[in-house]
């Protein structure tokens, strides 16, 4: 035989030579919840290993994470006044702002710091946006989200990530951001964000179950490939940054088709589920943790993603999964 194949496969050096996909610690972020009090570090029962931290618990948690090298994260705020206006979400000493002035302080720009902007664990309802005779109103919304955003990079944060779905956001956070002199304030869009049922333990995680209806209406038709890439691409007109994909293990040839279409970064969103079903599976004995967790980061790279949020990034880190 002329063609074996299995030559570039006979040890670990050549292996590692010859592999087409690798992974760098620069890749990932890591999502933290951030609730109120002081000196509270709060296990996610749905969620092993992830906690609720208070200010300044985040902070000393994230010294540590730096120190591992984790130096980018992704903040949501849980236990803020709720309303049906959603106020507290752009309020200047709700928890995201006050956590992001804390870390920067400490941190400066060794660490880099990516905000959610969306409003549903603000509001009495649950849903992404203002309601109104049970429809979310998209413009209403989308002034919401742009004066959210703002908020954030007052408080010092380096980039935002919307993930509402709300038609036309991108614009308006670009244009606010703009006018107020934040230039250089990054968007990563939730471009293609999927009604999913992968999102249950979030929920817990973020107080912000929907009361009553569900997503639908605003986020994504998970039959939709080509509707997905339309958003996407929507989002990039506007003005993103960054791209990202939520879910990702169901939503690879989502990553792959985007990849081919924008010559913007590609994020891919490992979701609670995705996650707490891994552990869960882990706890049962029933799979190997580590050979899971970095097959699967090294798919949603294969399919195209160059950075990765995950709830996994410390484990990797800490138990060094990673060469």
């Amino acid at each position: 035989m002329l063609h074996r194949p299995r030559r570039l496969r006979k040890n670990p050096l050549v292996r590692e030579m010859v592999a087409e996909t690798r992974l760098s610690k620069d890749m990932f972020v890591y999502p933290y919840f951030v609730v109120p009090g002081t000196n509270v570090t709060h296990p996610i029962d749905a969620m092993p290993g992830v906690n609720h931290y208070s200010v300044d618990a985040l902070v000393k948690d994230v010294e540590a994470g730096l120190k591992k090298g984790l130096n980018k994260i992704m903040l949501f705020g849980v236990g803020d006044e709720k309303s049906e206006d959603a106020k507290s979400a752009y309020h200047d000493h709700s928890l995201v702002p006050t956590a992001v002035r804390a870390l920067k302080k400490e941190f400066g720009e060794d660490l880099y710091i990516v905000t959610d902007v969306c409003v549903c664990s603000y509001t009495t309802h649950g849903h992404c946006g203002i309601m109104e005779s049970d429809y979310v109103q998209n413009d209403k919304t989308i002034d919401l989200i742009a004066k959210m955003a703002l908020t954030h990079a007052e408080a010092g944060a380096d980039m935002f990530a919307p993930s509402d779905m709300m038609d036309g956001r991108i614009e308006a956070m670009r244009n606010l951001l703009d006018k107020n002199g934040f230039v250089n304030a990054a968007i990563m869009s939730h471009a293609t964000k999927f009604a999913s049922a992968y999102y249950g333990p979030f929920r817990e995680a973020a107080d912000c179950a929907p009361s009553k209806g569900d997503r639908k209406t605003y986020q994504m038709d998970f039959r939709n490939p080509s509707e997905a890439l339309r958003e996407a691409l929507l989002d990039e007109q506007q003005g993103a940054d960054v791209l990202m994909v939520k879910p990702g293990l169901a939503y690879l040839d989502i990553i792959h088709k985007l990849k081919q279409e924008t010559n913007l970064p590609i994020a891919v969103y490992n979701v609670s589920g995705e996650y707490s079903m891994v552990k869960a599976a882990a706890q049962k004995g029933w799979i190997d943790e580590q050979k899971v967790v970095m097959e699967t980061m090294h798919a949603f790279a294969r399919a195209g993603a160059s950075i990765i949020t995950t709830y996994h990034i410390k484990d990797i880190l800490n138990h060094e999964w990673m060469p």
